[in-house]
């Protein structure tokens, strides 16, 4: 009898698998571990941020530079203009209400403030 070719295929099939599974069980056990290392969420930002880092949200729209794309430019904003668009929104745009809280927004704000 000849060896049957597709019995090799099989076996590296079933090591695959049974790799995959077994790390899989390995990163559920860390799971707990790997979310403290990350507490917080990626999203979030002290208060205390001098605003460079909240501001990448605003890139998107507004240029790298914040001086306009889709969005218009940002820079010789008033503080006060800034705080009211990111917690209130502004209809009929990106700008949707609650983008920011308002310690968020008053970092953006005095960030966005200083560039020129």
């Amino acid at each position: 009898m000849k060896n049957n070719p597709v019995v090799p295929y099989i076996l590296i099939l079933a090591f695959g698998i049974g790799l995959i599974f077994f790390m899989s069980l390995q990163g559920a056990d860390n799971k707990k571990e790997i979310a403290a290392e990350h507490e917080g969420g990626g999203e979030t930002t002290e208060a205390n941020d001098d605003g460079s880092a909240l501001v990448q949200t605003c890139i998107g729209c507004h240029g790298g530079d914040l001086t306009g794309q889709v969005g218009p430019n940002l820079h010789g904003l008033d503080e006060a203009h800034i705080v009211d668009v990111l917690t209130n929104g502004i209809p009929g745009t990106p700008m949707t209400p609650g983008m920011k809280n308002e310690a968020e927004a008053k970092a953006i704000a005095e960030y966005i403030s200083s560039l020129e």
